[in-house]
């Protein structure tokens, strides 16, 4: 039973940093900074917060500085949305796997010559 509430708890923390994310005014947070997943341990102490910017692995990176100085107002603010006891607290991690896939697709795009594109298309 236990997992239905981590899995629960998960996606809430999601949505509720998404939201939070968007009223913080640290200036190294990218204003295109997503959640990608939130993973939270089977005890609920500790949540793994993956994040990603468009812009790039650097400001992906940066933001990570940015959300880790302001874990604390996070964890209380998220801890009175959603009503818990105790807030699980909270790793932010950069997560390179969007550029990482953009990367794999371009290279298998470059693999395909170009007569056969056009081929494809007609």
């Amino acid at each position: 039973m236990a997992s239905f509430k981590v899995g629960r708890l998960s996606e809430d923390m999601k949505r509720e940093l998404s939201a939070l994310m968007r009223e913080l005014k640290d200036p190294r947070i990218s204003p295109m900074l997503s959640v990608i997943r939130c993973e939270v341990s089977g005890d609920c102490s500790h949540c793994k917060v993956f994040v990603s910017a468009l812009e790039g692995e650097e400001a992906t990176f940066e933001s990570v500085k940015g959300l880790k100085s302001a874990s604390g107002f996070l964890r209380r603010e998220i801890g009175n949305r959603l009503h818990l006891r105790k807030c699980p607290e909270l790793h932010f991690i950069a997560d390179t796997s969007i550029a990482y896939s953009a990367k794999i697709n371009q290279m298998l795009v470059d693999l395909v010559p170009a007569s056969e594109e056009e081929s494809e298309e007609e």
